[in-house]
């Protein structure tokens, strides 16, 4: 993958804000709070509603990126005690945004409004005012605070023996990002409580592999900035990323704790699922055959998850196939059932489980509404009205939250790649063509080596683009908000 580094400096910098400033405008993106709202997340930072259970003895900590502020998830691992057979106690806090957000409140309308953060190159637009997501309810270290503290006993193999869930107040005590934990565990100098993560992130691994569960490791395009926003000196580059195996080891430890909520939502006959359905007939054959073009390797007795799991992100051939095979992903829905009546569909044919968005209520609304029924399912209580009062709408707002992050993200992209192309019109660059259009081969899409670019190329003498083949293409347009990346063939 590249390693060069490309900034958007001076000139390019005034029309780049300006068309961040105009997507916010054309997509209907919220501004700032009411002050209604403000005056209300102030007061609860202030005053939450505290759990009588004390857990602040448990030594947290999470693992973010680095200038992450608004801490969803803090956990401690260990080995479980007074097991010959071996086995392990995974302790994973969850903001307990219930705590601070009153039911029907200002706080909560506005939520419902906003349904997800939304993140920008120069700045998100969160789901919560800052001084509960990114102060009083974020799990920040040397800070005490109310949290959904999930306690899962598993086997020598990574397998869940049991569940327990409760609310705690709780205390982080390091702030860990992805890098440093990966030098510390490569190493050998980790601490236990997170060299475990290496030892229990692989066995939930093997079995994702055994129930035919998929994730894809695919290479990011990540927009970074550098300078502080709004004095003059900020910049952005866009670069790509593998992600490292920290990376998967710690979202085990989420998909774990979303499949045990999932269970105990299904055994209470109350919850929302997150549900995908099995990929349409045809999809992996489609999938066979652009791993054909691209020079991949699948022989017939190897599965599409094993394969999946060979792949480099580094190699151009081995992203572009990643990035194909989330085609499979697409059509997941927010499934929710009450009172024993199961939906036809309770697993998410990725997870090849039950499996349930938990473990991010700071940044995504339906989370908290999750946290809550597996609480009253824990407790052997009733799941709280405010709850069961929202599941008629909460499934059609979650659906337009995503649409509008994901809408957000691509163009954000395309407007970092017209900045730092726009005084670049006219050259070449060598790339790989990483997707070629079904119903128009002459057209598909290229990877440029270096920047991280990801755009249109059409060959304009009609010909059929080389998938998986290097190619080199010129650059026709690029202006940020006016005209997206495109390329010919060279």
């Amino acid at each position: 993958m590249p390693s060069r580094h490309l900034r958007v400096k001076g000139a390019a910098e005034a029309p780049l804000r300006a068309a961040l400033r105009a997507l916010r405008g054309d997509l209907g993106v919220p501004d700032a709070f009411p002050l209604q709202v403000l005056v209300e997340a102030e007061h609860a930072a202030k005053s939450p509603r505290l759990p009588s259970y004390d857990a602040t003895d448990i030594p947290l900590f999470t693992i973010d990126p680095p200038t992450s502020t608004d801490l969803d998830q803090a956990m401690h691992l260990s080995r479980r005690p007074g097991t010959g057979a071996g086995g392990y106690r995974v302790r994973y806090a969850i903001a307990d945004v219930a705590a601070f957000v009153t039911p029907g409140g200002a706080v909560d309308v506005e939520a419902h409004r906003r349904v997800t953060t939304l993140y920008f190159p120069d700045g998100k637009v969160p789901l919560h005012p800052a001084c509960l997501s990114e102060g009083a309810a974020s799990l920040l270290p040397a800070h005490t605070c109310p949290a959904v503290l999930w306690t899962l006993d598993l086997d020598a193999d990574g397998r869940t023996e049991t569940v327990d869930v409760r609310r705690a107040l709780v205390r982080s005590r390091a702030k860990l990002d992805y890098a440093g934990v990966q030098k510390q565990i490569d190493a050998g100098t980790a601490e236990e409580p997170v060299g475990l993560l290496k030892e229990i992130g692989h066995l939930r691994e093997r079995l994702e592999v055994a129930r035919g569960g998929i994730s894809l490791n695919i290479p990011e395009q990540e927009i970074t900035e550098d300078g502080a926003p709004g004095d003059g000196t900020e910049s952005y580059e866009l670069t790509y990323r593998a992600p490292l195996p920290a990376d998967g080891w710690n979202a085990q430890i989420s998909l774990l704790t979303g499949m045990a909520a999932a269970e105990l939502m299904l055994a209470h006959g109350t919850g929302v699922l997150r549900t995908l359905p099995a990929a349409p007939d045809g999809a992996v054959g489609r999938l066979r055959h652009t791993a054909k073009a691209l020079r991949i390797d699948w022989p017939h007795h190897v599965s599409y998850a094993q394969l999946v799991r060979s792949l480099d992100p580094r190699d151009p051939r081995h992203a572009a196939f990643l990035l194909e095979c989330t085609t499979l992903l697409r059509g997941a829905h927010y499934t929710p059932f009450r009172d024993g009546h199961l939906p036809d569909i309770t697993t998410h044919s990725a997870v090849a489980a039950p499996y349930a968005h938990c473990t991010a209520p700071l940044r995504r609304l339906v989370d908290r509404y999750a946290s809550e029924i597996c609480l009253a399912t824990a407790a052997d209580t009733v799941t709280p009205d405010w709850v069961l009062a929202a599941f008629d709408t909460l499934p059609d707002e979650m659906t337009a939250g995503t649409r509008l992050a994901g809408r957000v993200e691509r163009e954000c992209v395309d407007i970092i790649e017209a900045a730092l192309l726009r005084d670049r019109v006219g050259e070449v660059f060598e790339g790989c063509v990483v997707d070629v259009e079904e119903d128009q081969p002459s057209a598909g899409t290229v990877q440029l080596e270096s920047p991280a670019v990801i755009g249109r190329v059409v060959e304009t003498t009609g010909g059929r683009l080389p998938l998986g083949e290097r190619l080199r293409v010129r650059l026709t347009q690029a202006e940020p908000g006016v005209a997206k990346v495109r390329f010919v063939p060279a």
